[in-house]
């Protein structure tokens, strides 16, 4: 419709178009995370992952693993974009050249921002997106952006307070982080730039259930298209020795699948996130695999331990074992028809 055309061209609106078109809302690609299960818990696919172009928050308390995590996934990214490139915002000071590589990082390809404030944050992203889209389409290359963490990032007025010598809390904190979500939420579903932003959680004092909130007040909570709450428990080898974390994953929110569905995954210490583990509880669960005795049937009829079919994964998990194991996915952590109407009218 001209008619409809000439409206949006004359509003100004960069971002506006005609639905038909193609909205900036919408997802053109995933990127991958690493892990089958997780993919399938943020996207419903196992060969799905993060959307292309939101805001996916990992959240838990200290030490739950949302560094490595979010390292796991960034080295990832880099392994499917060749050309792409990580801007890592450090507010911790965690991260460190040792890290990146034992991560499995192309270190020439990631450029690492130390940021104390919520200000900087945003003043030097907005910078670099604005920027960016001035480049040529060739010259855009496949980007990635992670804040590590936001829970830990200050104000310019808590950092003024401080230096004064004032011990009042910062009432302000919570608007500024807002703020931040709202001017770059756009401009980066504009470009397809993913962003991984980590934070803390504390429990909510005085709740009749015990709750977990996370800290900054609802500026991500807001922004994010998914947000996962991470906890985690020692994983041995058969020696008794500790070799990485099971990631317990829960699905606090998520507009493109079911809430509060969970699954876990393995976050190995010297190979980062296991592309396979998970998979077999989904099979498990749908039918897929039976339990026998203390074993693992698969479909073929063939049969091992758990902690065997783990160790060689490739083995067990072909192409064909994966398709159906797409189809309990779905059917785990998609909404359907019936569930979205039900959805809405609740």
């Amino acid at each position: 419709m001209n008619f409809l055309k000439t409206l949006v061209k004359s509003s100004g609106n960069e971002y506006a178009s005609i639905a038909n078109d193609g909205l900036e809302a919408d997802v053109s690609g995933f990127i991958d995370t690493g892990s089958y299960s997780f993919n399938a818990l943020v996207s419903g696919s196992l060969k799905g992952g993060i959307p292309d172009n939101k805001i996916l928050g990992i959240a838990g308390e200290s030490a739950t693993g949302k560094t490595y995590f979010a390292l796991g996934i960034a080295s990832q990214f880099l392994k499917d974009n060749k050309d792409g490139a990580i801007l890592y915002f450090d507010s911790e000071q965690a991260v460190t050249s040792t890290m990146l590589s034992d991560r499995g990082l192309d270190k020439t390809r990631v450029a690492v921002f130390p940021v104390s404030t919520v200000e900087q944050f945003r003043h030097q992203v907005l910078q670099i997106l604005d920027n960016y889209s001035k480049l040529d389409k060739a010259d855009q290359k496949p980007m990635m952006i992670v804040l590590d963490s936001l829970g830990m990032l200050s104000t310019s007025k808590e950092m003024n307070d401080s230096t004064e010598g004032k011990e009042v809390r910062d009432m302000t904190r919570s608007q500024v982080i807002k703020s931040v979500f709202r001017t770059v939420t756009l401009k980066l579903g504009k470009h397809n730039i993913p962003m991984i932003v980590t934070n803390h959680t504390y429990d909510v004092v005085g709740a009749y259930v015990p709750t977990k909130e996370m800290g900054g007040g609802s500026g991500l909570k807001y922004a994010a298209t998914t947000i996962i709450y991470l906890s985690k428990k020692k994983h041995k080898d058969g020696d008794g020795e500790i070799i990485g974390n099971i990631i317990h994953c829960k699905a606090y929110k998520s507009r493109m699948t079911k809430e509060n569905r969970v699954v876990d995954v393995l976050l190995n210490f010297d190979s980062g996130l296991d592309r396979h583990y998970g998979l077999i509880d989904l099979g498990i669960k749908h039918g897929v695999f039976k339990k026998v005795a203390n074993k693992v049937q698969f479909p073929d009829g063939k049969s091992d331990f758990e902690s065997k079919i783990n160790k060689n994964p490739e083995k067990w998990f072909t192409d064909d074992v994966i398709k159906v194991l797409e189809e309990a996915a779905a059917k785990e952590f998609k909404y359907g028809q019936d569930e979205e109407v039900a959805d809405e009218q609740g």
